[in-house]
């Protein structure tokens, strides 16, 4: 017995030890299952109706590949018809992250699908910032006149120089609080008092990656072979980055050093096919090989249309080896656990949604 009041869980256990309330509405599910509301870890719901219609889309500027200060928020349209779509197959909660064709293209953020507005469905406006090296980034066409980088190297130099501009900024902040500190101290009397110091320029997209470079909130890092890996994670840890990692698909050889990075992963989509020299089943297996390794799992379906599809990802993932528990666990609780979120969601558990 399961009893709900005022949008969360009262009491949960055998029925003979859960007392009902004499005015409870009930609810006969004998034969059937209850679970956790499941949880998407990186869609683009609210970000597009349409595909082919672009007014109806707002997944990526591409104006600069480095966009920090960019808040999916600012875009999100919770009036979208695929929210009642994806939540009727039972997602309750979803990551809202910019599409990938940027390094940098923004903030995600954490939403229930459902609600009045946008603003109750925005449980969490900044939750993590996506860094993506993936080789997808690469800016290749004659038209933009080579103004973003088109190599791999190009990329990371590019990240690099930004991460490094930010830690200046904040030094640049704190050199100011602290003229300003001593100036308010002086006395009248004194001589010498100076005028406060004038506040450094602000920078919206260097005060945007503060929070990360302080540890306070998590990258989410995107890459997919191993040399991409290896590069984004090299980076992560020379600016002391807090991450967890997404995609990894053909990241097959190095699983090994992956779950030595202690870090939860993001799997998916897990449809992808495998490279030409990888075995068929590279991908289909891999959240089961992450799992052996002790790596905890997430999985995400990356899209909008298609979010309802997310409890069939896991359960394709256990016919190549991942156990049934594990699998239900990447859709509800370890999710849950890698957003910050479990003492609200994720499980049957008295004081949750």
């Amino acid at each position: 017995v399961i009893v709900m009041k005022g949008g969360k869980i009262t009491a949960v256990g055998p029925a003979s030890s859960v007392t009902i309330p004499s005015d409870a509405q009930v609810v006969d599910v004998t034969g059937m299952t209850v679970y956790p509301g499941l949880i998407d870890s990186e869609t683009a719901l609210g970000l597009t109706e349409i595909s082919a219609e672009q007014m109806t889309n707002d997944m990526v500027e591409l104006s600069d590949e480095i966009m920090p200060h960019m808040h999916v928020y600012d875009a999100f349209h919770a009036e979208s018809q695929l929210i009642p779509v994806a939540r009727l197959n039972g997602i309750t909660n979803a990551i809202v992250a910019p599409a990938s064709n940027d390094t940098l293209p923004g903030q995600d953020s954490f939403i229930q699908l459902d609600g009045p507005s946008a603003q109750e469905m925005l449980l969490i406006k900044d939750i993590a910032m996506p860094l993506n090296f993936t080789g997808e980034q690469r800016r290749n066409e004659s038209w933009e006149k080579r103004k973003f980088p088109s190599t791999r190297m190009g990329m990371a130099a590019q990240l690099r120089q930004v991460f490094l501009d930010a830690q200046e900024y904040q030094r640049s902040l704190n050199d100011y609080e602290k003229k300003k500190s001593e100036s308010s101290t002086k006395s009248a009397s004194d001589k010498d008092k100076k005028q406060p110091p004038n506040p450094p320029k602000r920078d919206l997209k260097l005060e945007a990656l503060l929070p990360y470079l302080d540890g306070k909130k998590q990258i989410v890092l995107a890459a997919e072979g191993p040399s991409d890996l290896e590069t984004a994670v090299g980076l992560a840890r020379e600016f002391k980055l807090k991450f967890v990692l997404n995609h990894i698909s053909y990241s097959q050889p190095v699983l090994d050093y992956v779950a030595g990075l202690k870090v939860p992963v993001i799997v998916g989509p897990i449809y992808e096919t495998p490279k030409p020299d990888e075995r068929f089943d590279a991908v289909y297996s891999l959240p089961a090989q992450l799992y052996k390794r002790g790596v905890k799992i997430a999985f995400a379906s990356f899209d909008a249309h298609n979010v309802r599809n997310l409890p069939y990802q896991a359960g394709f993932a256990t016919a190549f080896g991942l156990p049934y528990d594990e699998a239900l666990k990447a859709i509800t609780l370890n999710p849950a656990e890698i957003w910050g979120v479990s003492d609200k969601l994720g499980s049957l558990d008295a004081g949750k949604m």
